[in-house]
């Protein structure tokens, strides 16, 4: 389990990543569930309404295996029995936001508004459902070992190198030493140089990005803090971090790793970055005007 001590307690009231939705918490945890329960997770995620509505021997039918699978799938997402999976499937569906993965997906037949309002509705709700399941202690805690560390290295692959870009300018803006990486002999090369009070963090969407994971690891064997923004919350990159800091985007076929991803992991890098300046304010507000002063001269005015 990640540990979060050291952090500010949660605001009185704060959800925290127990209190996200069902259907959020299933696409999570929905690579590390075996086949048969995955053909369960698939029938949920199409129509949790239609899901709602099946008896426990109906569903077991539908996704082609058994009714002790269907427990097991309810166990996975920390429910007693199925009366309580029908009835947190009700719930969700009742919300405002229930359009599907499947109808968010680019068809050849879609018009350019409907491309438009596609974009809008993932993009929107990678940014409030990750808010809404984002583990306040963690952030918390996160935000106070970065905001006394000697120095944060970043590491990330692809798209995850530009999320990882912006966490460094974020902090490198308000005076906090901070690198980021994305070549990975460099990347494994920093964190090999990284020691205790120092904090190693590690961008990727699956989770399972060799090289990121293996720069945490290089980074833990060091005594440095690590942590970890990712998707999925037990993929590797997430196994044994100090910290943990979940998205919750959906992809789609022409979107994978590249748009709804970045949007949320951004999320995240701009929840953390407020918490590390919110820190020490003062000093946060003078580093940002004085970098904004040194850089005016080079913005054109009429």
């Amino acid at each position: 389990m990640p540990r979060t001590d050291g952090g500010a307690p949660a605001p009185a009231g704060a959800p925290s990543a127990a209190s996200a939705s069902l259907l959020i918490r299933l696409r999570g945890i929905k690579p590390s569930l075996s086949p048969a329960e995955d053909r369960v997770a698939d029938i949920v995620l199409a129509d949790a309404r239609r899901a709602a509505g099946l008896t426990i021997s109906e569903l077991a039918t539908a996704a082609r295996t058994s009714e002790t699978t269907v427990l097991r799938f309810c166990r996975r997402l920390g429910l007693p029995g199925y009366p309580q999976l029908r009835l947190a499937l009700a719930e969700e569906s009742a919300q405002p936001r229930t359009m599907s993965s499947s109808g968010t997906d680019i068809s050849a037949k879609d018009s350019i508004d409907d491309i438009i309002a596609k974009v809008a509705f993932t993009d929107a709700s990678a940014v409030e459902e990750t808010a809404q399941q984002l583990d306040r202690e963690a952030l918390a805690a996160a935000a106070a070992a970065i905001a006394r560390a000697g120095r944060i290295d970043i590491y990330g692959i692809g798209a995850s190198s530009i999320v990882g870009t912006d966490l460094q300018q974020k902090l490198h803006r308000i005076g906090i030493v901070a690198f980021a990486w994305n070549d990975p002999h460099i990347a494994l090369t920093s964190a090999t140089l990284l020691g205790p009070g120092d904090v190693a963090v590690g961008i990727s969407h699956s989770g399972t990005t060799t090289e990121t994971i293996e720069a945490l690891a290089a980074a833990r064997a060091t005594g440095a803090r690590t942590l970890a923004i990712t998707n999925f919350p037990l993929s590797r990159l997430a196994s044994g971090v100090d910290f943990l800091l979940t998205t919750a985007a959906r992809e789609t076929s022409l979107r994978s790793g590249a748009t709804a991803s970045r949007i949320a992991a951004l999320t995240v890098v701009d929840c953390l970055y407020i918490a590390v300046a919110q820190r020490n304010l003062r000093r946060a507000r003078k580093a940002v005007a004085d970098t904004r002063e040194a850089v005016a001269g080079h913005h054109v005015t009429d």
